[in-house]
């Protein structure tokens, strides 16, 4: 529990009200009740804020005088409820220690204040930083560093020499460093090509529950420092992700792809390889790229829900669209002439 005023100092934000009142947690405009703080970032929801049961709430300047009782106000209220939520829920940190049931082999080195959970595995010449806590059931390969104060949740596989910076949060299920998909055709059959390279992936790096990142064929995939990926992506051999960038669940990456910095990339979405795409793009859901990007901005692809009725009708319209062209053209010719 925090009050108000301090709670406003920590954030560095304006307060109209009460700094003595007691915040506890943090809920919806529509479900909080005294105790407890909500915001308001978008404005179809504003018409819960005359309602609202909340001790405070945190919103626009232009939203305060609307506001029926507390008010932390910031030019970006979404980023300060985040701030306030991870103040009022501190991370549990694991007791520093190694669990009797994990296995470590005698050439891996472990920082004292690590902390290894239950029936983990860590594999010769890993190295574990300062701070960093293992949860139950990992599987840490053969010469993988990993940064201080990161953070594995329970079952992530990290195979041979992947190299994991500073403070990364790797979720459950996630695979990191497993073989890329190489195969050389050979008369009707598939020849494994060797996977030689490994992961690098930089500080403050977040992987979703069951993300997998392949290892490079020759050299290395990269994921740059500040990269959040949801959950169930796909990143291919060689590809590379730059900073910053925020990629959501579903996504699939094929190899050689080289992704800019600060880009977002809704869920679903396919990005074909080999390709480079530049900084600061962002490309809408269930989108397929299938060729590089050269200019920032925002992109879109495919065709929005419709009534199957509807739908069918343009499948069809779509088939005869090459058709439709040529006659166009032709008939643009017939007027031209005349």
């Amino acid at each position: 529990m925090i009050s108000l005023g301090e709670l406003a100092g920590q954030l560095g934000v304006e307060l109209v009200g009460d700094a003595s009142c007691n915040i506890a947690a943090v809920a919806t405009l529509q479900t909080a009740g005294p105790g407890q703080i909500s915001f308001l970032a978008n404005s179809r929801y504003r018409r819960y804020l005359a309602s609202t049961q909340a001790s405070a709430v945190i919103l626009r300047p232009e939203d305060s005088d609307a506001c029926p009782v507390n008010a932390l106000v910031s030019s970006n209220p979404y980023l300060t409820y985040a701030r306030a939520a991870t103040l009022l829920n501190p991370q549990v940190r694991q007791t520093a220690a190694i669990h009797l049931s994990a296995v470590v082999e005698p050439s891996a080195e472990i920082d004292p204040t690590a902390a290894i959970a239950a029936n983990c595995y860590i594999a010769a010449d890993a190295c574990i930083g300062p701070g960093v806590q293992i949860g139950p059931g990992c599987a840490i390969g053969q010469g993988v560093s990993i940064g201080a104060d990161s953070r594995l949740a329970a079952n992530v596989s990290i195979a041979d020499d992947v190299q994991i910076g500073q403070r990364a949060l790797i979720h459950s299920g996630a695979v990191i460093g497993s073989d890329g998909f190489g195969f050389a055709p050979d008369q009707g059959e598939w020849f494994k090509v060797p996977q030689l390279g490994s992961v690098i992936i930089g500080d403050d790096v977040e992987i979703g529950a069951n993300t997998t990142i392949d290892r490079g064929a020759l050299g290395n995939t990269v994921i740059e420092e500040g990269v959040k990926l949801d959950n169930q992506i796909q990143v291919a051999h060689n590809v590379r992700i730059g900073a910053h960038t925020a990629i959501a669940g579903a996504t699939g990456i094929a190899g050689s792809t080289s992704i800019g910095k600060r880009c977002q990339i809704g869920g679903a979405v396919v990005v074909v390889g080999h390709l480079t795409i530049a900084d600061d793009v962002h490309i809408t859901a269930m989108s397929l790229v299938t060729g590089s990007i050269k200019v920032s901005g925002l992109y879109s692809s495919g065709t929005p829900l419709a009534g199957n009725k509807q739908w069918r009708k343009n499948a069809v319209r779509f088939g005869q669209l090459d058709d439709m062209a040529r006659r166009l053209r032709a008939l643009e010719k017939q007027l031209k002439e005349k």
